[in-house]
């Protein structure tokens, strides 16, 4: 505290007052608003998102679609749930007497932009728990999908971890006449060529020498010949190609959709901190504009 001399010789010190510029009341019943409001908001969002997804083909919105939807849903929550809880933490502040505008502003906008705050990471903690809940739920069919999977992969001819050496052994042991041991042993062929085709996927394709040793036990088994057998391995592997664009575009199309539903997120909080600022200002310049005064009698 700084103290200065008048031109007169008083000592002048300046007046503070005791209490603290930051009134929690108001912000925590903002706060409450806010979080209400945005709650009831996110479940009507996820009922209308809901009627986006149908079990028929053909007629689902895409995934970027459907992304950005729900990013735009965030915008107009942030937009309503702030605009309402900054409001009403503006309005509910008593009046500060002796404050100067600008300090008034600043003071009411801190007020709005922390009771935001406030309901932000109180429904942030809500839904990562919801999700956390969905995704222990998961979590768990997902580990008994696993397990009846690993219980029906251990009677199958190899396991994935042995799949390399189970090839290669393949390889070293194809007997010269191809055709007649497919014919006389078709669990022995299958497996075999269960095993080359994992092999070309891990490795990204299938050697030509394997592509021939297919068609010779294609014609083998079903009685074409060597040209038809070799067409319909040919085929065989470009619907393989083509499942796995598939899959690579699909995997592309959710990152692109996750980045911009991540974008348009962060800044549906930015619109949110700035709208919860404003309305708190904008309600204690209301709150300000009525004045009570009080009129004591002369004595």
């Amino acid at each position: 505290m700084s103290v200065s001399m008048t031109d007169s010789g008083e000592i002048a010190t300046p007046v503070e007052s005791s209490k603290s510029a930051m009134t929690w009341g108001p912000i925590f019943g903002g706060a409450a608003a806010a979080i209400g409001v945005t709650l009831i908001l996110l479940l009507l969002g996820s009922g209308v998102g809901l009627t986006m997804v149908s079990p028929w083909s053909g007629q689902s919105s895409s995934l970027g679609t459907v992304g950005v939807t729900a990013a735009i849903w965030l915008v107009v929550v942030q937009w309503l749930s702030s605009g309402l809880g900054g409001y009403i933490t503006g309005r509910l502040r008593t009046k500060w007497a002796a404050v100067h505008t600008d300090e008034v502003f600043f003071r009411d906008t801190a007020h709005g932009f922390i009771s935001w705050a406030l309901a932000t990471i109180f429904v942030a903690g809500f839904l990562a728990s919801s999700l956390t809940s969905l995704a222990g739920a998961g979590a768990q069919a997902v580990g008994s999908a696993a397990t009846a999977a690993g219980t029906a992969a251990a009677s199958s001819t190899a396991s994935a971890a042995d799949l390399p050496t189970a090839y290669f052994t393949d390889a070293l042991l194809r007997p010269e006449q191809a055709r007649t041991g497919a014919t006389s042993d078709d669990a022995t062929a299958t497996a075999e060529v269960s095993r080359i085709l994992l092999n070309g996927a891990a490795a990204g394709q299938i050697p030509d020498d394997d592509k021939a040793y297919l068609a010779t036990i294609v014609s083998a088994r079903t009685g074409l010949s060597e040209a038809d057998a070799r067409t319909r391995v040919d085929t065989v592997l470009k619907r393989i190609d083509d499942a796995k664009v598939a899959a690579q575009k699909a995997a592309d199309e959710a990152r692109k959709a996750a980045s911009t539903t991540a974008l348009l997120g962060a800044l549906s909080l930015l619109i949110g901190a700035f709208i919860a600022a404003a309305a708190a200002a904008f309600g204690g310049s209301q709150r300000d504009e009525e004045e009570d005064l009080l009129v004591t009698p002369r004595i």
